[in-house]
């Protein structure tokens, strides 16, 4: 398989040196799971009730906010609820919905995929830097923007170091609840302009000058139904509501964050890079399983909640396929990897997944550049 994206770094492109049947060996064997059992890869009911429920979570404390005007404690619990219920829906409904995999009626997928306009967020822009960047290149350093470096976090061995890393360790996890604060505000702002210019967005001009027109709008109603409806509509006083909507992005965000960073920021996820020419040399599915781990396969409550982000490997392989499906595919998956010799990536529990991602980040906030060591 080869995929190939321009870059200021030139184009990316996945060359096995060995050819292997592994990807093709395993994508029929996963086919015909779904022909013997008679399933959809698609979401089932299963996947409507939690769409309900996590609905239901986000949106009615917020009507209670408004109708009841409570007071400060019950008013940051009801915030903080809504941030779980905005991460549950991140995760399970528009994650699933921006791949194609929540419905097998388009329609239905971009409905779900607008939950993430709900929460102050952008399809497009989100479509960008997850479906392609992240998906085509994970873990190579310049392409996928998830482990780009910021402000005090290093996620990459190939990226400067700076003192300012020395305790990300603990401090990352401050910055973690920030995420989605950063996206609401200005990070779409940003990609709108940094993607136009890494050629990543390549719509034509008219098309990319409205979808900053409607970034505008979205963000413009959302901050007014958030901020300024309950302020001067309701009545309710102003700390009140920006402390609690940042308690609720703080939550959010928080959860977010953390569980997509236990999937391939931790010890024992490889940072390959291109070789002068921009050629990875591994086959694109191989990369992907020596770049992202499984956590917590067993736990069936947080698999319902993370909308199977802790069966990472199987959704970087197979992302059209719905994530209600991850557990029961997951033992194909190994068991081929195993009959290949190529390694499958997972820690049985939540725990042993959060210390490895510290540890990780606690070795590239004392090292240096691998380039620098070398040099």
């Amino acid at each position: 398989m080869s995929k190939i994206l321009s870059s200021k770094k030139g184009a990316i492109k996945f060359v096995a040196s060995h050819k292997t049947d592994f990807f093709a060996t395993l994508k029929r064997r996963v086919d015909q799971y779904f022909v013997d059992n008679q399933k959809k890869k698609f979401g089932n009911t299963i996947m409507i009730t939690k769409t309900i429920v996590l609905l239901l979570a986000y949106l009615l404390p917020f009507i209670a906010l408004l109708s009841l005007s409570p007071g400060w404690f019950l008013s940051m619990l009801l915030w903080a609820i809504m941030g779980i219920g905005m991460a549950g829906l991140g995760m399970s409904v528009m994650h699933d919905a921006n791949h194609g995999a929540y419905s097998s009626n388009p329609v239905v997928n971009w409905s779900m995929a607008h939950v993430l306009n709900l929460m102050g967020g952008s399809t497009v822009n989100w479509k960008l830097q997850h479906n392609i960047l992240h998906h085509t290149y994970t873990n190579i350093t310049h392409m996928d923007d998830d482990i780009a470096a910021k402000p005090a976090l290093r996620l990459s061995p190939h990226t400067p170091h700076h003192i300012s890393y020395k305790h990300q360790w603990w401090h990352a996890f401050i910055l973690y609840g920030l995420t989605t604060l950063y996206w609401v505000s200005a990070k779409d702002f940003i990609q709108w302009v940094k993607y136009r210019k890494r050629k990543v967005n390549a719509a034509p001009v008219a098309e990319y000058r409205m979808m900053l027109v409607q970034l505008i709008v979205e963000k413009l109603l959302y901050f007014f139904a958030f901020i300024v409806l309950p302020v001067f509509v309701f009545n309710i006083p102003f700390v009140q509501v920006i402390t609690g909507f940042v308690l609720m992005h703080f939550i959010a965000g928080l959860i977010l964050t953390v569980i997509f960073q236990l999937a391939h920021s931790l010890e024992g996820t490889s940072h390959p890079l291109p070789d002068q020419v921009g050629i990875i040399r591994n086959d694109w599915a191989i990369h992907q399983m020596n770049t992202t781990m499984n956590f917590s396969p067993s736990n069936k409550w947080l698999s319902w909640y993370v909308g199977g982000l802790n069966f990472q490997v199987e959704h970087h392989l197979f992302p059209r396929i719905s994530h209600v499906h991850y557990p029961y595919i997951a033992p194909i998956v190994k068991a081929t990897a195993n009959e290949f010799g190529i390694p499958y990536l997972e820690h049985q529990t939540f725990l042993s997944a959060l210390k490895a991602h510290i540890r990780f980040l606690k070795q590239l906030g004392r090292l240096p550049d691998i380039e620098e060591a070398i040099g």
